[in-house]
């Protein structure tokens, strides 16, 4: 079990070395990276949502309320 543990951490230390790393400010270039950088899209769907969330919030609304609020909201902005 040790030795099983030690050649893992040994394959991930030398895995992560042979990758190269984006310098300050460059934007990531590999598939996956860029995958998860948010687009502007979903970034501003995002601020809707946390928007609708709060308003709802504040009004106290919960359950059916709640959901029905949140739907029209959403589709409103």
């Amino acid at each position: 079990m040790r030795l099983l543990f030690a050649a893992t951490t040994l394959s991930l230390m030398l895995g992560s070395l042979g990758q190269p790393r984006a310098a300050a400010g460059e934007t990531p270039t590999t598939p996956a990276a860029a995958a998860a950088a948010p687009s502007s899209d979903a970034a501003a769907l995002h601020a809707k949502r946390t928007a609708c969330r709060k308003e709802a919030k504040s009004k106290k609304l919960i359950g059916a309320e709640k959901t029905a609020f949140l739907k029209n909201c959403l589709a409103a902005k």
